[in-house]
């Protein structure tokens, strides 16, 4: 199916299900919290409700039109560089089906009504770890690239690749900031493959990597990072400053080749890779924007 029909489609189904009943959804995806928050809302009077004996069913509209109003937002998170999960619908690789029952998966706040009492709004976070989760395919983690004579290195509890700044972008002539999605790739300076999804546990990891700001890495504590950052990468990371980016969306990072070394030359530090102990800093103002489709 050619992707414009099947936006076209996915456009059609959001209008005839709400029929004339004004019914909107906004929000924005939060990818250093891994979630979309988004707000369901109903114009009453459109819908022919009257409070209070009409609130059930206000709250009915919300719960049935959620799904199809949140779809195309959820089919346009990156999944890679070059893929997003339209894509792979797309191709047969994912299905409306899956796309509204990862959309149901979503932590709901009850409704509540606007100061006029004409507007009914309800409020969801969807954890991208579920629908990460639901595109991992792999049974077994695939092993990150060797060396032939490994130099001796020291272990790390985690890796950490700072990649806020604007940099060179691979290929092209011109720089950018790099860019969230679902699943990076990490390169070395010889375009070595170092870190992508299938190396990961399918068993153990939800998440490939996780995202933060500037701030998460030069904390006001003694390890210089936040809670949340050691929590995943422990007190004694590797950090590693990107050299470059690269990909058709600018998302994966490019690190030294002396850099890779010390991940790929030691089994304790290639099991951080498969167990997703990698955090990526990226400019704040990335990592924060509306609902897109």
């Amino acid at each position: 199916m050619k992707r414009s029909m099947l936006w076209y489609l996915l456009f059609i189904s959001a209008v005839s299900a709400s029929g004339q009943t004004k019914i909107d959804i906004a929000g924005s995806i939060e990818w250093a919290e891994m979630r979309i928050k988004a707000a369901v809302q109903v114009d009453l009077p459109s819908a022919g409700i009257r409070l209070p004996t009409g609130r059930i069913h206000a709250e009915e509209i919300i719960s049935d039109e959620y799904p199809h109003l949140m779809r195309p937002h959820l089919l346009a998170l990156p999944v890679d560089s070059g893929t997003t999960v339209g894509d792979l619908l797309a191709r047969g690789e994912f299905s409306l089906v899956g796309a509204d029952a990862i959309s149901l998966s979503a932590r709901k706040v009850p409704p509540t009504l606007s100061n006029d009492l004409n507007v009914m709004s309800a409020w969801y976070t969807l954890n991208l770890a579920v629908l990460s989760k639901s595109l991992i395919r792999h049974s077994r983690p695939k092993d990150p690239i060797r060396v032939p004579a490994p130099p001796p290195v020291r272990s790390y509890t985690g890796i950490i690749i700072i990649a806020s700044e604007t940099l060179p972008v691979h290929g092209r002539n011109t720089a950018s900031l790099a860019l969230p999605c679902l699943f990076p790739k990490v390169w070395d300076t010889r375009m070595n493959l170092i870190y992508e999804r299938n190396m990961i546990d399918p068993d153990t990891v939800g998440m490939m990597v996780r995202y933060a700001g500037p701030e998460s890495v030069f904390y006001p504590s003694p390890s210089g990072l936040d809670e949340r950052i050691v929590a995943l990468v422990g007190l004694n990371p590797l950090r590693i400053i990107a050299r470059g980016v690269f990909g058709i969306r600018p998302t994966d990072p490019i690190i030294d080749y002396e850099d890779a070394l010390l991940i790929v030359s030691s089994e304790e530090n290639r099991r951080l890779l498969r167990e997703g102990k990698v955090a990526i800093v990226l400019d704040a103002g990335v990592l924060t924007g509306p609902l897109e489709q």
